[in-house]
């Protein structure tokens, strides 16, 4: 077939995005991405973004994927779950963000002069 290149057209349809949401984290942003195979089923990426600089100053944007398929999901899900519940109750300093202001109110600071550092 002339004119006609297979991959181009998978590769076209595979970045086709059905839904996306973005979520930032701190120094990192989290893309779940819905996507779709040939055959029109969806599956899941999970694309880690972080910003790197250069010794000259330049950036680039450091990008680990993970592909999970519809028949993964629920396993992948409870895995998850049980992961990031054994970490919540057994990290002794764990800390809520929503918490963190209870904790240390932000109108509350010390003030310290740089006199008081020469001892």
């Amino acid at each position: 077939m002339e004119g006609f290149d297979k991959k181009d057209d998978f590769e076209k349809k595979e970045r086709e995005e059905i839904f996306s949401k973005a979520v930032r984290a701190g120094k990192r942003t989290y893309f779940f991405d819905v996507k779709a195979t040939r055959k029109n089923d969806f599956y899941l990426t999970i694309t880690e973004s972080k910003k790197r600089f250069e010794q000259d100053g330049r950036f680039h944007f450091e990008k680990h994927k993970v592909f999970l398929y519809k028949e993964d999901f629920e396993k992948f899900a409870d895995g998850l779950h049980e992961v990031i519940n054994f970490i919540k109750n057994n990290q002794p300093n764990l800390i809520d963000p929503e918490e963190l202001s209870e904790v240390v109110p932000t109108s509350e600071y010390t003030n310290v002069e740089f006199e008081d550092l020469n001892e």
